[in-house]
């Protein structure tokens, strides 16, 4: 058991939860929690640490036999654990996890209809995660971000994914502006919510591949990756509301999407049984 937080294991996990640098040098990033960990997979993880008090609380269930005997780990004294973990009430488990690799044309080559979301300087890693979760549920089929867009193995970020890091496919492009031409000449048509927008987002059709784009909380998008829309969008508002927050809006066009082709493949199912 590790009792000393001066020991090289544990300046290694605290380093890689403090900084970027560490985590893109290292190839690594830390999960933590039993839902995140148990999530893993043993090719996935490089070692496991569990703290002395969650292996008591596990030790009747036979948490250990059935999960942690596939992986390496490694028991540390509870107060190693506060120093080790980013939350200030760490559950007692946190994994080393190997990053994914996923390349560009992985993403706009997936299968189906593209359903993409495209992100220019997103700055908050909750906003970053929620994208990430909502766009699960919303069936998208990938994530571009340029480089300035927050960096999604921050400790904040992996938790407030709740698992989709897992498998929603994301990639960093060096140009973000290439890339949307890119993605362009591949049929999929680009609609950015602006206020410029013409109709509501509920009027357009979004069952063919497309890909939104999502600016920074502050400043909005750009106006170079703002011009390669193809289509404005708004999304009205009541009351005295002029925008929402960048997760939010995502949120809304990822899931009206999703609506549009339910319904589509609804339509499609009743006419095949027609015939």
């Amino acid at each position: 058991m590790i009792n000393s937080t001066a020991n090289k294991q544990v300046r290694r996990v605290a380093n890689l939860v403090k900084k970027a640098r560490a985590r893109r040098e290292e190839d690594r990033y830390v999960a933590e929690g039993l839902r995140m960990c148990q999530e893993l997979s043993p090719e996935q993880v490089e070692i496991l640490y569990v703290s002395e008090s969650f292996l008591k609380e596990h030790s009747q269930d036979g948490f250990q036999k059935d999960f942690l005997e596939r992986f390496r780990w490694e028991q540390v004294a509870d107060p190693v654990m506060k120093v080790m973990a980013d939350t200030q009430t760490p559950q007692g488990i946190l994994a080393l996890v190997k990053q994914r690799h996923v390349s560009f044309q992985e993403i706009l080559n997936q299968p189906g209809a593209a359903h993409l979301m495209i992100l220019e300087t997103i700055q908050d890693p909750g906003n970053l995660g929620t994208i990430l979760r909502a766009g699960e549920g919303a069936g998208i089929t990938g994530v571009v971000m340029n480089e300035t867009t927050a960096d999604i193995y921050n400790p904040k970020v992996i938790r407030s994914t709740m698992g989709s890091i897992y498998r929603v496919p994301f990639v960093y492009v060096e140009d973000l502006e290439a890339a949307c031409i890119q993605i362009k000449e591949k049929g999929i048509r680009l609609f950015a919510a602006h206020l410029k927008g013409e109709n509501a987002y509920d009027q357009e059709d979004f069952t063919v591949p497309c890909g939104f784009l999502i600016g920074n909380e502050a400043n909005g998008l750009s106006s170079q990756i703002a011009s390669l829309a193809d289509t404005y969008v708004k999304i009205p508002m009541a009351g005295k509301v002029e925008s929402l927050n960048a997760a939010v809006a995502a949120s809304v066009l990822m899931f009206e999407t999703a609506r549009q082709r339910r319904n589509s493949n609804r339509r499609l199912t009743a006419h095949r049984k027609k015939m």
